[in-house]
């Protein structure tokens, strides 16, 4: 995942952008899950990625995901706490699809 990806996609440094994918995002997850966004999600995540300017770290590449890596780490927690998977539309899936 590249830093430019998350930029683009509207989580930067100075805060998530108006009229965003990340806007969106944000505005989906909080009608879900009642209000609020929650710490640890999608959008908390890319945000934090993106207030940081600083991707290449985190284990999310284009060739998947590296062993070892934070991203490994949140899909094990991820899958463990769905029975064994990662859902379509969570955290995982949608840190590593950007």
């Amino acid at each position: 995942m590249s830093d430019q990806n998350v930029r683009n996609a509207g989580f930067t440094s100075s805060g998530i952008a108006g009229g965003s994918l990340a806007s969106s995002m944000m505005s989906h997850e909080a009608k879900a899950s009642g209000g609020g966004v929650h710490s640890g999600g999608p959008t908390s995540t890319l945000q934090e990625m993106g207030a940081k300017g600083s991707t290449h770290s985190s284990g999310f590449t284009s060739s998947g995901i590296s062993g070892g890596s934070r991203a490994a780490h949140m899909m094990s927690q991820e899958a463990r706490s769905h029975g064994g998977g990662t859902p379509r539309g969570g955290t995982t899936s949608t840190v590593q699809s950007i």
